[in-house]
């Protein structure tokens, strides 16, 4: 008699027991391998391995919409409870402003990263402008419904005690403005300073309380991460961050919010920053595909996927989806359009209430996907617009990309340094 390996044995017992050798030996070396491919964290900001990435954009204040948007991707189940198992999701900023739910939406989303991580997922919550503005004290889209949401019972004697130190204050440092006070100077104030404004402040503006709750999460935020081969940013990476590493523009916003000085806030507002930048999505200055292709070559990745800017309720893809941008409006406060970008490792998709379809990875793939989606939207007026764009561009056969049918944008961007655009390298940096 002959064992499994073709040696002479002396029983079947020993036959059986190289049999059953055999077979754990075959399932540790599968065992192995699902090890090597599970998903892996390479530092703060980078992971591989990831089989499901979901990225969401902009949501500014509305829960609704963003609790829909969770349950479209089947992220969540019907309790808002984490679902997705291994899944990455990725939210590239600006929850904040607009809308009345900033605080409800963030308390949520820290729940459900723990909840992921238990299950092997995770949570990645990006920085964006509103939440560095809220963090500054740039409180212009803060609603009074937002506001309201920090009020508590002490509320009242809080904003009394406050006033009654900023009048002293004030006739310590300057007697003559208080002495000329105008009647309704505490009207006034009172109006501009709502219930829950110094509660606001103190969980976001680290001089008022370096402890405060929206603070210390925002303090955790990057301000891009890689996944896989795909880069994910608020704004965008322009020709003067295109050698920047990931770490470095993160380190240097983190250390701008810390000081929260309003006279040095550089990376948080400079107009061709990460934060603010619209250059990948089509905005005067509109970024090179030389400049995209470096940006990728520095970082060994496939695509950036971007925010900041609205799309009128589509994913849309650009230079030939290299750059994927992700704002589709999904706050109330911009249409409600609610949307998500899928990405696995066969095909990148764009899912919406009424379904999902796949994402076109060349220009000549656009037509298509326009008619999917206004089959999946039919009552999106913005992709049908840009349905006609396309079809009269490929009728002229004009060149170039076309940028993408976006609302108009009313977020204050910096302007435009003229000069600056101008001299902008291929691939440079700030530092």
């Amino acid at each position: 008699m002959y064992d499994c390996t073709g040696k002479r044995i002396a029983s079947r017992k020993s036959c059986l027991e190289c049999a059953v050798n055999k077979v754990l030996l075959i399932i540790l070396v599968l065992y192995a391998e699902i090890i090597v491919a599970a998903p892996r964290q390479i530092d703060e900001y980078h992971w591989v391995e990831v089989e499901r990435i979901v990225a969401i954009g902009d949501l500014h204040g509305d829960f609704d919409g963003y609790m829909n948007t969770l349950q479209a991707a089947g992220l969540v189940d019907q309790r808002g409870r984490w679902a997705a198992g291994e899944t990455h999701l990725v939210q590239t900023g600006d929850i904040p402003d607009r809308g009345p739910d900033t605080y409800k939406i963030i308390q949520h989303m820290a729940k459900l990263a723990q909840q992921a991580r238990k299950r092997g997922g995770q949570v990645h919550n990006l920085l964006g402008n509103h939440e560095a503005m809220n963090v500054y004290g740039d409180l212009r889209y803060v609603t009074p419904e937002e506001f309201e949401a920090f009020a508590s019972g002490r509320s009242k004697r809080v904003r009394e005690n406050y006033f009654a130190a900023v009048l002293e204050n004030m006739a310590t440092q300057d007697p003559t403005k208080f002495a000329n006070l105008p009647e309704d100077y505490r009207e006034r104030w009172f109006d501009s300073h709502p219930l829950g404004w110094i509660e606001h402040r103190q969980a976001w503006n680290p001089n008022w309380a370096d402890d405060g709750e929206l603070y210390q999460w925002v303090s955790a935020a990057p301000v891009a991460i890689q996944i896989n081969d795909t880069l994910f940013v608020h704004g965008g990476i322009s020709a003067y961050y295109c050698r920047d590493s990931l770490a470095s523009m993160t380190e240097r916003a983190q250390d701008k919010l810390q000081r929260s000085n309003p006279n040095d806030l550089s990376i948080l507002t400079d107009e061709f920053g990460p934060l603010w930048y619209r250059g990948l999505a089509g905005k005067v200055p509109e970024a090179p595909t030389e400049t995209v292709e470096a940006i990728l070559r520095q970082h060994q990745a496939a695509r950036i996927v971007v925010g900041h800017t609205p799309t009128g309720g589509y994913i849309w893809p650009r230079y030939d989806g290299r750059v994927i941008q992700i704002d589709t409006g999904i706050g109330a406060a911009y249409g409600g359009h609610v949307a998500y970008l899928e990405i696995t490792p066969a095909q990148l998709f764009a899912g919406y209430l009424s379904g999902k379809t796949a994402l076109p990875t060349a220009h000549t793939g656009l037509l298509d996907y326009l008619k999917n989606i206004i089959e999946l939207l039919p009552d999106n007026n913005a992709a049908r617009n840009q349905l006609l764009e396309l079809q009269a561009e490929q009728q002229t056969n004009s060149a170039g990309s076309m940028p993408p049918a976006a609302e108009s944008v009313t977020d204050n961007t910096p302007q435009t340094d003229t000069e600056a655009a101008q001299a902008m390298p291929i691939c440079g940096t700030r530092l």
